[in-house]
């Protein structure tokens, strides 16, 4: 079987004169699943059978490609569950790629669904008691956090994933993925970096749906403070130089500007996440009658294309696809 290149994998994404849309899925363990997220209306955690008919579907509304984030039965300090080999990520990904052809399967990478502690990294013992805002490197062993980050997207990628999404926003964490793939024989995995992730009150239905709200503290000591414009394009320079095939911005709405000035200096593929919060208000909003949803959210798209990216990762991704075909 012949092995195609991250650029080739990396282009299935590119659309001239135009945005490409990737949708985003939750996934748990056991069969015949569907829970609907109260925070996020239309969105649902699956069952990995229904998943695939999920994502079967969305492949012959014609998006290119999906986001699997997983929510495992057991949670533990070391977020073991992220990086197993029969981890419920994987196991997704290896239901999909046997029955959904032509669609690209992307991972995130992250350990904030797989801790016992909701963070995004190993937490140091001393920092889960303190009370005053806490530096990276006194709240999270970053040394050991990269590891585990590098073992979650190889194990990924060795289960079928065609693109690896890292978003812990841990420094160094693209450059650790790299290797980890290159040194495996996975030079063709391409890396989506969530470069630019900021610190964002918009994020709190995604933890409902993912289960992944921190039990203490915040992560502000690794995300990025909101009113902080230039740290983004420090941030993007540091992934493209640890090789990420494409960069992103998130959220997408409050960060237009952003969006504006990451495109303007990097030739990299821009993506950007239009996140939960964001989808929410607009189903809020539209089921009061107080907007035309399509209209909002086609306007929303523009928008956030408008401003440079390319990719848009929405949970309105499939019903956009429909309004196209239209």
């Amino acid at each position: 079987m012949s092995i195609v290149s991250r650029k080739s994998i990396v282009q299935k994404l590119v659309r001239p004169q135009d945005y490409s849309l990737i949708m985003p899925y939750f996934v748990v363990e056991g069969k015949g699943i569907k829970n609907p997220v109260k925070s996020m209306p239309g969105v649902f955690q699956f069952s990995i059978d229904n998943l695939v008919k999920e994502v079967a579907a969305a492949k012959k509304l014609g998006i290119p490609a999906v986001i699997i984030f997983g929510i495992p039965s057991k949670k533990d300090l070391l977020a073991t569950g992220a990086y197993a080999a029969d981890g419920i990520v994987q196991k997704a990904i290896e239901a999909i790629k046997k029955k959904v052809k032509d669609i690209l399967v992307i991972t995130d990478v992250c350990l904030c669904e797989y801790t016992s502690h909701g963070h995004c990294g190993v937490v140091k013992e001393a920092a889960k008691t303190k009370t005053t805002p806490c530096s990276l490197s006194e709240f999270i062993d970053l040394k050991q956090t990269l590891k585990l980050l590098a073992e979650t997207a190889l194990s990924q990628a060795r289960a079928g994933a065609d693109m690896v999404a890292p978003s812990a926003m841990m420094h160094g964490q693209v450059k650790a993925i790299r290797a980890a793939l290159d040194k495996s024989g996975l030079k063709h995995i391409p890396i989506m970096g969530y470069s630019v992730k900021y610190a964002s009150a918009f994020y709190g239905p995604f933890r409902d749906a993912a289960l992944s709200a921190p039990k203490f503290g915040d992560r502000s000591s690794y995300q990025l403070n909101p009113s902080d414009g230039d740290v983004s394009l420090k941030e993007v320079a540091a992934d493209i130089k640890e090789d990420a095939d494409i960069v992103m911005v998130k959220p997408a709405l409050p960060y237009l500007d952003i969006i504006r000035r990451v495109k303007d200096k990097v030739k990299l593929p821009l993506a950007a996440y239009n996140v939960s919060g964001e989808y929410a208000m607009v189903k809020a909003a539209a089921k009061n009658g107080w907007v035309d949803e399509k209209k909002i959210v086609l306007e929303i798209m523009t928008a956030i294309h408008r401003a440079g990216a390319g990719i848009i990762i929405s949970y309105h991704a499939c019903d956009i696809a429909r309004w196209r075909k239209e």
